[in-house]
């Protein structure tokens, strides 16, 4: 592991709203030929500011965060989640860091407090937020100081077992072990045995950390009853280990949430650590499905023979606890075809594991942007139809009113059929029948943020239908939602096409082979999921009957054409019909009572 400097990106403006200062875009390039990555679990990016979002991209996917804050006395001291400050991961396998940094409508709402965007990426251990001072001028340091980032690297073009064989093999020490890279390109690394320090990569450059150690060792080989006492004395403390991981991951709120649920129609079951280590061959790296800036997922056999998604999770604070206990809590509650099923949670290790059916295709995200995947239109119609029915059932035909708060394509996966499954509730609320929003601090993903959401903070399920339009986008263009190519986000762009009538300028060519007048249709259906104010665009119910109506090749779709009048949405028989029409906007199996 090794560290190098780059600088602070800065972005000011006026108290007009008039750019200021700027120093750049912000580049940090590898050479691609390089052993060197930057470390995905040792950087973060930071972004500061009160109307401010910054977001990197590669050839995967773009990831950045939001900061935002009304007013000063919001913002709290070495606290940077989101309000003032806001930070996230980066992607395994980076070899150049390039980001955009920007303020929404260029500081004008906070330019009496807040004139500048700070961004960049450091060593998570190298930052703490400062709360005010960190935002009335940066004041710590100018945008010349150097920030350090933590790179990776690997002895290339081999595995372990590959280059054990060979006679230059580099873990030449004893008591080294070898590691195969799990961030870039294929390669490994020599650290030493557990209980030893030093050089793997010298001949006796492990040494052991304590000769008390090999002492103890001798005392218990000796002395049968002290192995004994050995023996209980560690399964006792391994006992009180897992007993504090159960309590600080919330395990006595999670059991009580499983047993009182009346409601859920799913059977959600607390796994032991032990079952999943043998479901996982003790977390084996072949086992691993993906990796992400919240956890890893693994591939894992139950003792039933059912084959498992196991996510692991990067847990760091209380917070993303809550997250997990959310998501638990949300996913016993749903019992529909579309809906990723939940089997269970783990507690007794340091971070809580959940147990997730297995969807062997992945995300749609990969089969729409990917240049090896061809989703033919008829595919296309049918997992938009698949999703909004899921996110329609979550809005008014489960034992609770979700709101998902993080739809995007990356969140839906295919299974073996190319059925769609909705995933990923960590996001999600809860909100009784009656109510219409829920006021919450403004979480989601760029490119999908339903902008009213972002201004208000009240999030209401026209959150989720905005989102949802913005799917509808990358699955007319094959797009996708940011792209630092282009001054304007995709939705905006897409909308302007559609007023010009230029919608041909933007068509995915896999889409074209479809009917003209149902790609109309379709894009009518995105554009009313786009428009700006949230009273004016579709229930999800709607657009759910809408698209299952195009999939059966009905045109008919009423309200789409309805004008809207005095800042009503007016709809005519889709909110009534919907028992001929699968009305629930899906295939849950469970009714409001």
């Amino acid at each position: 592991m090794d560290v190098v400097t780059s600088y602070i990106k800065e972005d000011c403006y006026n108290k007009q709203g008039v750019g200021a200062s700027s120093n750049g875009v912000f580049s940090i390039l590898l050479s691609n030929h390089s052993t060197y990555t930057f470390s995905d679990s040792q950087n973060k990016l930071i972004v500061l500011g009160c109307n401010t979002y910054a977001y990197m991209e590669d050839l995967n996917a773009a990831f950045g965060c939001i900061s935002v804050c009304n007013n000063l006395s919001t913002v709290t001291k070495g606290s940077c989640n989101g309000i003032g400050c806001c930070q996230t991961s980066i992607p395994k396998g980076i070899k150049s860091l390039y980001f955009t940094l920007s303020s929404f409508n260029n500081h004008s709402l906070v330019n009496h407090f807040n004139m500048c965007n700070y961004a960049f990426v450091a060593d998570q251990k190298w930052f703490t937020f400062q709360g005010l001072s960190d935002l009335s001028g940066f004041a710590r340091w100018n945008k010349n100081t150097s920030i350090p980032q933590v790179l990776d690297w690997v002895i290339e073009n081999q595995t372990c077992e590959a280059a054990i064989k060979t006679p230059d093999y580099a873990c030449v020490s004893q008591n080294s072990l070898c590691y195969n890279s799990t961030n870039g390109p294929t390669g490994y690394r020599c650290n030493c045995s557990k209980g030893y320090q030093g050089n793997p990569y010298l001949q006796g450059g492990c040494q052991a950390i304590s000769a008390a150690i090999v002492i103890s060792m001798g005392i218990l080989l000796i002395s049968g009853c002290a192995i004994v006492f050995y023996e209980r004395w560690k399964l006792g403390n391994q006992k009180k280990l897992k007993q504090k991981y159960f309590l600080h991951n919330q395990g006595l709120l999670l059991q009580h949430l499983i047993s009182s649920d009346e409601d859920s129609p799913n059977q959600t079951k607390i796994f032991t650590i032990k079952e999943l280590e043998k479901a996982t061959n003790n977390f084996d790296d072949t086992r691993v499905l993906g990796c992400g800036g919240h956890g890893t997922v693994y591939k894992g056999l139950l003792s039933d023979q059912r084959i498992v998604a196991i996510k692991k999770s990067k847990i760091v604070d209380s917070g993303e606890i809550d997250q997990f206990i959310n998501e638990v809590a949300t996913l016993s509650r749903i019992n529909h075809r579309n809906v990723v099923k939940l089997y269970g949670c783990c507690l007794e290790s340091e971070v809580p594991l959940l147990v997730y059916e297995f969807i062997p295709n992945g995300m749609l995200s990969d089969h729409i942007h990917s240049e090896d995947h061809h989703l033919s239109w008829e595919d296309r119609i049918r997992i938009a139809a698949e999703s909004a029915g899921a996110l329609s059932y979550m809005h008014s035909a489960a034992s609770m009113t979700i709101f998902h708060r993080d739809v995007k394509s990356s969140n839906i996966l295919l299974d073996d059929n190319y059925q769609a499954k909705v995933a990923d509730f960590g996001a999600s609320r809860f909100v009784p029948h009656n109510d219409t929003h829920v006021s919450t601090a403004v979480q989601g993903t760029f490119g999908y943020l339903d902008p009213e959401y972002f201004r208000t903070g009240k999030l209401t399920e026209k959150s989720d239908v905005y989102s949802f339009g913005v799917i509808l986008v990358e699955l007319l263009t094959g797009k996708r939602p940011l792209s630092m190519h282009e001054d304007r986000n995709l939705s905006t762009h897409f909308i302007l096409l559609f007023k010009e009538n230029r919608l041909d300028d933007i068509i995915d060519d896999q889409v074209a082979k479809g009917g003209k007048e149902q790609i109309q249709m379709v894009a009518e259906i995105t554009e009313a999921c786009l428009r700006v104010k949230g009273e004016e665009r579709p229930l999800m119910k709607e657009v759910a009957i809408e698209l299952e109506r195009l999939r059966q090749h009905n045109k008919k779709h009423l309200w789409i054409r309805i004008p809207v009048c005095h800042g009503e949405a007016k709809n005519s028989g889709s909110g009534g019909d919907g028992g001929s029409d699968g009305g629930d906007g899906g295939n849950g199996e469970e009714k409001k009572s």
